[in-house]
């Protein structure tokens, strides 16, 4: 089953988590029915059987069978950079006795870390994806879909699936590493259904209409902490690539001024402005080879 993708729909960390699927179509549904307007285009059959979406189909199952076969085994381990921090703050700062904070406390703290210096590195990283000539070339497969749906978060290129895969080592073990030094055993964390809580929240609160057409906002102020689905829909228009580059926080855009809000829907064109000759998977795995406008 993992190794064609199939358990993602029943593994609480993935994107397309079945209850998280779920929660975004109750979501819009809601949303439909408080704007008609929306409601004739998104049931349009040409956004679900459109070119675009059927290459998303067929690369979530290729891309499935390439990161288990190549990459899990390539990726390295937080719990190998748990340990390295941990012995280097011993080594160097030398031991201490476990700071005096409730484990109720640390268990929280802890939780909250992994989420918000997660997130922050996602933020850089998905930037340098965009400012680094041959990583946009990697990171143009993600944006070359002309139209979204919740798979369209898997299209990304195996390159970009290693970096992502470093940094979630590298900030987790980062996290881990301090915590275990200051805190000992005391940590742990806090969980829904096997999910970090701020990621089952994440996914619940309708992470999936990120890669949709419901222009779903939260308000001017909201979506200077928070990235709406809508605003991450800007994201993968031609007229706004290179801004709002948060996951699931905004705050790190206006800090570093890469945010743009939309007070009103517009008309959105998905895609790349360099063209997109992605019909086929191969094109699509071979993208960052191939030379052609940059940024």
């Amino acid at each position: 089953m993992e190794l064609f993708g199939i358990d993602y729909i029943f593994t609480s960390h993935q994107r397309i988590f079945w209850l998280y699927i779920m929660s975004a179509v109750l979501i819009a549904s809601v949303y439909i029915y408080f704007f008609p307007l929306t409601r004739k285009e998104y049931r349009n059959r040409v956004i679900w059987w459109h070119k675009s979406a059927q290459m998303d189909y067929k690369y979530f199952f290729v891309a499935s069978i390439i990161k288990v076969l190549f990459i899990l085994p390539l990726i390295l381990s937080s719990k190998d950079v748990a340990l390295w921090i941990t012995l280097y703050l011993q080594e160097t700062l030398g031991y201490i006795s476990p700071l005096s904070f409730s484990k109720e406390s640390v268990v929280f703290l802890y939780t909250l870390s992994i989420f918000i210096v997660g997130d922050f590195t996602r933020y850089w990283l998905h930037r340098l994806l965009h400012t680094v000539p041959f990583l946009w070339r990697v990171h143009r497969v993600h944006h070359s879909a002309e139209v979204l749906n919740p798979l369209t978060f898997y299209r990304v290129h195996p390159i970009e699936n290693i970096l992502f895969g470093i940094r979630y080592a590298l900030s987790v073990g980062l996290i881990t590493g301090l915590f275990l030094y200051l805190f000992g055993a005391k940590i742990g964390l806090i969980q829904i259904i096997g999910a970090n809580l701020f990621v089952f929240l994440f996914g619940i609160l309708g992470s999936n209409l990120r890669h949709s057409h419901i222009p779903l906002r939260y308000g001017d102020f909201l979506e200077k902490i928070f990235i709406a689905p809508y605003q991450h829909q800007l994201h993968h228009s031609v007229a706004f690539t290179h801004k709002n580059f948060g996951g699931a926080l905004a705050l790190w855009d206006w800090l570093f001024n890469t945010l743009h809000i939309e007070k009103t829907n517009v008309n959105i064109v998905y895609g790349i402005k360099e063209g997109n000759s992605h019909n086929t998977v191969l094109a699509m795995l071979l993208e960052p080879f191939k030379k052609r406008s940059l940024i």
